[in-house]
């Protein structure tokens, strides 16, 4: 119960890593605002698997790439819990084309979720936190893709590289109000957007190829970002947290074959 009492957002929550993130807080003793943009179904079945835990859940419709909508999800979360404590920002969006082919629609769409929606998202957030004046928590989802140069995802790189150095920026300005802002790297997870681009058989044999051997699963992503909302993490600011099964690591070189 390292969270109880504490009050959360969590952008792109009902689905994927965001749903493990909403519940693995509830879980720790949060009440939770769980916000989504196109499915509103699962959504309800995560206010309700959060209900089910003895915490308090809402459920708010936004699209973080408008600034508007996500500064009315941090009013409503305050207006429905009385404070906010914590912040995820999870939401993402990506669409993957080599640079020269790339649909600028979708390149735009890619970094208008991924790269401004989170900056909405932590600048909305850390302005109620600070008026409030009792510190805070922030936590990024990002990726290895911001440093890994990973092809066909440009716009998708280019957003978490861009996240990473404004969540570090973002924890030297507001120490200050004693609100820690750290990042998490998940690697490669079970998620509906991963199957957006693989089938289930390249999901397998690819997570069986990992470092580690398996997919990571959102749960374990939401304990993970449940303790850095928690005062277990509170000498940890301006941090990366990688759980990513060894993905980072030269796994081609541990081959006993020799080949890559």
């Amino acid at each position: 119960m390292k969270l109880e009492g504490r009050n959360i957002l969590v952008t792109g929550a009902s689905r994927g890593i965001g749903r493990g993130v909403a519940v693995e807080c509830a879980r720790a003793g949060a009440n939770v605002a769980v916000n989504y943009r196109s499915h509103p179904d699962e959504a309800d079945e995560v206010v309700q698997e959060i209900e089910a835990l003895g915490r308090k859940a809402i459920k708010l419709q936004a699209d973080v790439s408008n600034q508007e909508e996500v500064e009315g999800l941090v009013a409503q979360t305050v207006e429905a819990f009385g404070s906010l404590n914590g912040f995820v920002s999870n939401a993402a969006y990506s669409d993957r084309e080599l640079m020269i082919d790339a649909d600028m629609d979708g390149f735009h769409r890619t970094v208008n979720v991924s790269m401004w929606g989170a900056f909405y998202g932590v600048r909305a957030s850390a302005q109620q936190m600070v008026k409030q004046g009792d510190g805070g928590s922030i936590v990024v989802v990002s990726s290895p893709h911001a440093v890994l140069a990973i092809p066909t995802s440009m716009a998708y790189n280019m957003s978490k590289a861009g996240i990473d150095h404004m969540a570090r920026t973002a924890a030297i300005e507001l120490v200050e109000h004693k609100i820690r802002v750290n990042i998490l790297h998940p690697g490669w997870i079970d998620t509906p957007g991963e199957r957006k681009f693989f089938t289930e058989e390249q999901m397998q044999v690819g997570g069986a190829n990992l470092p580690w051997g398996r997919l990571g699963q959102p749960d374990e992503i939401g304990k993970g970002a449940a303790f850095l909302l928690s005062d277990d993490a509170d000498y940890m600011t301006g941090g990366t947290m990688t759980m990513d099964g060894g993905v980072g690591l030269p796994w081609w070189s541990n081959r006993a074959d020799g080949e890559m």
